[in-house]
């Protein structure tokens, strides 16, 4: 259906998004979000609708998500902590483990909910001191609601165990992935950008933390040889100081570390894979969540690898730490941010404002599954596109620009917190209201008539697929500044493989997708799991021990 430039005010399009931030969120999400030419939400001269993303640090109120407009985004799911908590996180495996067995579920370490679980613990703790030739093993104790490594105890002997509230006690792994003597773990950015259906990105960037003081078992209460938080690390003696093979700091990026490995022979490939398979083995634990429109959540996931190359989950972060405390953070955080902002598709408006103005006509089409390595602006695999669509421009793209101008927007929003306007804001959330409560013209309704008798052609906020870059067709019209992620309810549709810097590995194949799509099977998605594990598996161990004896003595 050809779509005419003079059917809409063009002058409304081009009003700017508006975010909304609560307290103690990072100065970096509002850098970005002024970046990319949003305003910030003004109490006193806004309607109280009158924003398009509202990011906290803490879970919203059921009433916040109940009253969500069709053009807003929250940045929680309800219930996400479900997996954010360590005794939720150790229960929901411990009883996928039961149910699909531990071959699949062997990823995270033993665990006990302290002190519910105080007996069992010390069974299992008195069988293994009483087998002959056995190793003792060490254990962490870690409280269930704190973070940053905060209230952390290792230990080996039970009596060094002492807590003050409800802790989980694990398996301490004693033999970490060393690289030049010290221990790291990685920092993986997981967003789900819907939970029905079960929709999962992984960030191919990350952060890779190391401890600043060589790994050493006999010195437990080190936190400086144990621990790789930076929020520890960087009070330490040596965090500024240049140590061998790791540099200043404690901090890589995922790129560095896998150049690192391929130096040594290492199939990081094949590492990632196993960590994208936990990613969705964890999630899967938990959905679906419960049933909310216009949401999405940025998990940070913390992986151990340890001397053999497998990979072991630590534990998930609600909120993923933003703020900067270093120049690797800024430059994978800030992009990360950028990237979310695509991912959620809002720059489809602007895509929307310049074929409308063009008067493009919209036309859609199939296309089959891709490859994993295909780019954002490729046709997305088996999604409904528009072949004369301009691309949208990356985030990565316009950093050279958004480097020049931080300085700028960072006077901008002293000034504009200073500043009081004669007349009530326009925004493009206003002007939907406006739009939404005017009498529908004729040919409005006519339109919408026939789109009521074209299966698919309406759209519940409450369903989920994935969209690219599009022209809207004319029932969304009607709702043209609605910003929509990359979903769309017609069943018909499937997500987009990539988007900037984000990766999609779920759904993975069509038998994922369909058994997501109606609430989740579970077993039938476990069962395609267990077909892609085993086409990973390595048909030799490809000579490990060597390659671990290089990068622990490099």
């Amino acid at each position: 259906m050809e779509m005419k430039a003079d059917d809409y005010d063009t002058r409304d399009i081009l009003r700017p998004l508006v975010f909304r931030l609560h307290e103690n969120v990072p100065a970096i999400v509002r850098e970005v979000l002024l970046e990319r030419g949003w305003t910030e939400f003004d109490k006193k001269e806004q309607d109280d609708a009158d924003w398009n993303l509202y990011w906290r640090n803490s879970p919203f109120r059921m009433t916040d998500h109940h009253s969500i407009k069709p053009w807003q985004r929250l940045n929680h799911y309800p219930e996400a902590v479900r997996i954010t908590r360590k005794d939720y996180l150790a229960r929901h495996l411990k009883r996928m483990k039961g149910a699909y067995g531990s071959a699949l579920y062997e990823f995270s370490p033993v665990a006990f909910i302290m002190p519910n679980d105080y007996v069992k613990f010390i069974a299992e703790y008195s069988k293994e001191r009483k087998s002959v030739g056995r190793r003792p093993s060490y254990w962490i104790c870690k409280p269930v609601d704190l973070s940053r490594g905060r209230g952390i105890l290792i230990f080996q002997d039970v009596k060094d165990l002492v807590y003050d509230c409800t802790v989980v006690v694990q398996k301490y792994i004693s033999n970490p992935l060393l690289i030049s003597g010290y221990k790291l773990d990685l920092r993986l950015y997981v967003c789900v950008t819907s939970f029905y259906p079960l929709t999962i990105y992984t960030y191919e960037e990350g952060l890779v933390r190391f401890a600043t003081e060589k790994f050493d078992l006999g010195s437990l209460d080190n936190v400086y040889a144990h621990l790789t938080n930076t929020s520890i690390n960087k009070y330490g003696a040596s965090y500024k100081k240049y140590k061998d093979g790791i540099g200043c700091g404690c901090k890589w990026t995922f790129s560095k570390f896998r150049s690192y490995l391929r130096i040594f022979g290492v199939d990081d490939m094949l590492l990632w894979q196993k960590i994208n398979n936990i990613v969705i083995l964890t999630l899967l634990a938990v959905a679906p969540l419960p049933v909310a429109s216009n949401c999405f959540e940025l998990f940070g996931f913390d992986i151990l690898i340890d001397d053999k190359f497998k990979p072991w989950l630590l534990e998930v972060n609600y909120n993923p730490a933003l703020c900067l405390d270093c120049s690797i953070d800024d430059t994978v955080k800030r992009k990360l941010l950028h990237d979310i902002v695509e991912l959620l598709n809002y720059k489809q408006i602007d895509t929307f404002r310049q074929n409308q103005v063009a008067g493009t006509k919209a036309g859609r089409r199939r296309v089959p599954w891709g490859t994993d390595g295909e780019s954002a602006t490729k046709e997305a695999p088996g999604l409904l596109t528009c072949q004369k669509v301009a691309k949208c421009t990356s985030a990565s793209s316009v950093q050279p620009a958004l480097q020049a101008a931080r300085g700028s927007i960072r006077k901008v929003v002293a000034l504009t917190k200073k500043t009081t306007r004669a007349c009530p804001i326009k925004t493009r959330t206003s002007q939907l209201r406006e739009r939404m409560n005017m009498p529908k013209i004729p040919s409005q309704a006519k339109a919408e008539a026939k789109n009521k008798q074209i299966p698919g052609a309406g759209h519940s906020p409450h369903k989920s697929a994935q969209l690219s870059r599009w022209l809207p067709a004319r029932d969304f019209c009607n709702y043209e500044l609605t910003i929509r992620p990359y979903f769309l309810s017609d069943k018909d549709q499937r997500p987009i493989s990539r988007v900037g810097d984000f990766v999609l590995i779920f759904p993975f194949n069509e038998a994922a997708l369909q058994a997501s799509r109606d609430g989740i099977d579970v077993k039938s998605i476990i069962k395609e799991i267990n077909k892609l594990v085993s086409k990973q598996l390595p048909s030799k161990q490809q000579k490990t021990k060597k390659r671990v004896g290089y990068l622990t003595s490099v």
